[in-house]
């Protein structure tokens, strides 16, 4: 359908997983991307695999734990590109800790990726925006444990529910500029990271995906393509007007009571 003919996309934590499958996504609908990642060879195996088939793509390697490397990421695709359309927060780290037991240094880790890095690419980003008197989006992946979510996550919890809060906070100051800011709660989905500390975390075998999938509603984890195709929407100027949501995507319904 071409819904991002001629965009540039900027895709951070976009070598593997969700990231990944959005920047897939959005060259397939005519964009020309670039995907961050802090290690090269998924983020330069991805670039090869999207130019393989005709795609503009290209890999900037970045750790998004350093904020000035995540604002340095949308000058490296300025560099390239010559602008940024469209930004896509879609770093995350999931790594364990409850209110009890969550050091002050593990604390400082999910506040860097999971709230901080999105705070300044979004900050470089809309400055790129605003210096060409351009409209832009952005889409911030955050996650439905933002509403609270389980014991074992509160440093995840407390660090994804401010980006939620930034996300509105961002949407409302620069409407007028028409940029457009939302973000996506996923629930559980299947990923390359998700199995990775599924196995790390909770002794998980190589079948617990088939054994997660049978008891969720749909039958299913989430998949990141079907997120990723929701992202290019909102990312698109068919989602219109909305700015500002944060979108439940999940099969899990909040308030809903058994």
């Amino acid at each position: 359908m071409g819904l991002l003919d001629d965009k540039v996309v900027l895709v951070n934590g976009g070598s593997q997983g969700v990231g990944a499958a959005v920047a897939r996504a959005a060259v397939r609908e005519g964009a020309a991307v670039a995907v961050t990642g802090r290690r090269p060879e998924p983020g330069e195996a991805l670039v090869a695999e999207l130019t393989a088939a005709g795609g503009k793509a290209v890999f900037v390697r970045a750790d998004l734990a350093d904020a000035e490397q995540a604002k340095a990421s949308v000058t490296e695709t300025v560099a390239v590109y010559g602008r940024v359309d469209c930004l896509v927060n879609a770093a995350g780290l999931t790594s364990r800790g409850t209110l009890l037991d969550t050091s002050p240094e593990l604390f400082d880790q999910h506040i860097a990726i999971n709230l901080k890095a999105p705070f300044f690419a979004m900050q470089a980003a809309v400055a790129d925006m605003l210096a060409r008197e351009a409209p832009g989006t952005v889409v911030n992946v955050i996650t439905s444990s933002a509403h609270g979510g389980q014991p074992f996550l509160a440093p995840y919890v407390a660090a994804k529910a401010g980006l939620a809060g930034l996300t509105r906070n961002a949407a409302h100051a620069h409407r007028f500029d028409r940029i457009r800011i939302n973000g996506l709660n996923i629930g559980w989905t299947a990923t390359e990271g998700e199995d990775a500390t599924q196995k790390a975390f909770h002794g998980a075998g190589d079948d617990w995906r088939e054994e997660a999938a049978a008891r969720l509603p749909m039958g299913k984890l989430g998949q990141p393509d079907e997120i990723a195709d929701f992202v290019v929407f909102l990312l698109s100027d068919r989602s219109g007007v909305v700015t500002g949501s944060v979108i439940d995507w999940d099969q899990n319904v909040l308030g809903g009571l058994d």
